[in-house]
């Protein structure tokens, strides 16, 4: 008996058991019957050793069954970004290639094309991962894939990082004390809360709970589709504080609402509002006639992650509060803010050691 390496019809190779007759054992020796039973061996090792090099799917094919079977199951935004990935990078470069050619060297290239092109870190970062996923999956569905590692590349180097824009304490009081209804109040819950716009949108009336002074978040609205989904991670999921200043905007707000839908932000049409058209018909030329330099709603996230930490709140009470699922998120986001400890610290060492 002996195992060999039988060829799929799907391209994979299967490893089965195999069974050779050499007659009976009172009618030859042990080591007569290996003498007979080597030519097979030796014939099966040397096929084992001449695998042709193209074995398998290749890329561009196993990208459509992924498509089929896995990128029907993820976030619509995850699904729309690998494709963006497949679509202009990874496909037409790497498309053709079948899935045991994908090797680190190959990847290598990959990333000096990228990086070739002008694109950031983060770019080629991204299209990696989406890359890294496709393959994780060819493996775990037994196919014969490259000997890629992520951790053997050598990435572009970082390029001048610029922070991200973030509204301002005082930016955010002009824009809720002059912005019509629901806008104002809508942008009141995002900034004080720090909640991503979609998870604002998506906010029903059962989410808002008075008794106990919280508001739960529990969906998100998608800004391309526009429909309501689950939020971005399990962290996101979570009971936040109400102040009592959004509790009685709140209060005032929901005497407006016609409950007829359960979302607590709702167009005239009864469908969720879409963030991009807030931002472009109402936010931005609201900022324009303030004199306010132009951003987006999650500009404001930013700036109640920056402003609580400015205030002395503490990067586990941030993390908890953006509900980013790990800490080193928020150190990274915002490890430029500055806060009072720190400020008051060189403060104190400027006074013991300049006149």
């Amino acid at each position: 008996m002996y195992r060999a390496d039988a060829k799929q019809s799907d391209g994979t190779y299967q490893r089965e058991q195999c069974w050779q007759r050499l007659g009976l054992v009172s009618k030859q020796s042990e080591r007569s019957a290996w003498k007979q039973f080597q030519p097979y061996l030796d014939t099966e090792n040397e096929a084992a050793k001449k695998l042709p090099p193209r074995i398998g799917l290749t890329l561009a094919e196993f990208a459509e069954e992924w498509r089929t079977n896995v990128a029907v199951n993820l976030k619509g935004s995850t699904t729309r970004a690998a494709e963006s990935h497949l679509r202009a990078h990874i496909i037409p470069k790497l498309g053709n290639y079948h899935l045991p050619e994908i090797t680190t060297k190959v990847v290598q290239g990959f990333v000096a094309y990228l990086a070739g092109g002008g694109r950031s870190r983060k770019t080629v970062e991204n299209n990696l991962l989406t890359l890294s996923t496709l393959l994780k999956t060819a493996r775990s569905w037994g196919y014969s894939c490259g000997d890629f590692r992520f951790a053997e590349l050598t990435l572009p180097r970082e390029g001048v990082k610029t922070e991200p824009r973030s509204f301002t304490d005082d930016e955010v009081r002009k824009i809720i004390a002059n912005a019509s209804e629901p806008l104002s109040t809508i942008v009141a819950v995002t900034s004080v809360l720090g909640l991503r716009i979609g998870e604002t949108l998506a906010l029903r009336t059962l989410d808002v709970d008075f008794a106990r002074q919280l508001i739960r978040v529990r969906q998100s609205v998608d800004a391309a589709t526009r429909t309501v989904c689950g939020v971005k991670s399990k962290a996101s999921s979570a009971d936040l504080p109400m102040s009592k200043e959004l509790e009685a905007r709140l209060r005032t707000h929901l005497q407006r609402h016609d409950h007829k839908n359960e979302l607590l932000f709702v167009n005239r049409r009864g469908r969720p509002f879409s963030a991009n058209k807030l931002r472009e018909k109402q936010l931005h030329p609201l900022l324009d006639a303030l004199g306010i330099p132009r951003g987006g709603f999650h500009s404001m996230r930013h700036g109640a992650a920056s402003s609580l930490l400015d205030d002395g709140a503490t990067p586990a009470v941030v993390q908890k509060q953006l509900r980013h699922s790990d800490a080193r998120i928020t150190l990274e986001l915002y490890g430029h803010v500055v806060g009072d400890a720190q400020r008051n610290a060189v403060q104190n060492r400027s006074i013991k050691l300049v006149n």
